[in-house]
């Protein structure tokens, strides 16, 4: 019989693995668009230095939102023991 305690276990740690995915993706279009800056990709990209700059900060405050989420998710599913 699945217990209340494994169903929370298994939605945090899927949760959490969205979060990652969801950092994984914005930093692939952080370096493609450093790519494409630099002339070394062909499509989408930032089109200057300050947009690169912009997309940075951005991507860095989704970093730590979504890492802040991973570490309450994982508290709340019992993932990660205290």
């Amino acid at each position: 019989m699945v217990t209340i305690k494994e169903i929370k276990s298994t939605i945090a740690v899927s949760i959490a693995a969205a979060f990652g995915f969801i950092i994984a993706l914005i930093w692939k279009d952080i370096i493609i668009g450093a790519m494409k800056l630099a002339d070394l990709w062909q499509e989408g990209g930032f089109e200057n230095t300050t947009a690169l700059i912009i997309g940075v900060v951005v991507a860095i405050i989704i970093t730590v939102v979504s890492v802040l989420g991973i570490i309450f998710i994982s508290k709340w599913g019992g993932v990660v023991q205290k």
